[in-house]
């Protein structure tokens, strides 16, 4: 347990409303229990991941299937249209992804663009998108 994350000592439970609805050997998930977000739930790692960045061996090869599962249990359980997942991690230093079951209407963030931002029509230029794809690829070709 590292001793300043609030998700390791047990105190987020109470610091943001929520309880326990699921766990197994590596996994939690948690509900708020605020009304206006009914439904909003967190999952974490149990062992201390700081971030997506950092997640590996087990948690990583079932990440994927655990998040399936879980976003069809929420989406079925509310009637939600669909489930949102968000994965911030720089509040709280432990991933947790948030879970955000979306109706109309609802209070949900439905843009990663923030506070009515528009896009402008300038685009980066064919150098920068050369360079930015040539140094994704090379990391992945050396790491995957």
């Amino acid at each position: 347990m590292v001793t300043n994350c609030s998700i390791c000592d047990g105190t987020a439970d109470a610091t943001f409303s929520r309880k326990e609805l699921w766990r197994n050997d590596r996994w939690r998930l948690t509900f708020s229990t605020y009304k206006d977000v009914f439904g909003f739930c967190y999952l974490e790692p149990l062992r201390h991941i700081r971030y997506i960045t950092e997640l590996d061996g087990i948690e990583a090869d079932e990440f994927g299937t655990v998040l399936s599962h879980i976003t069809s249990a929420l989406k079925a359980a509310t009637g939600a249209r669909l489930v949102y997942v968000y994965i911030y991690g720089d509040h709280i230093p432990h991933l947790h992804v948030h879970l955000a079951p979306h109706t109309y209407g609802d209070p949900f963030a439905d843009d990663v663009i923030r506070g009515g931002v528009k896009l402008g029509d300038e685009h980066v230029g064919e150098e920068v998108e050369k360079g930015f794809v040539r140094s994704v690829r090379n990391f992945l070709l050396s790491s995957i």
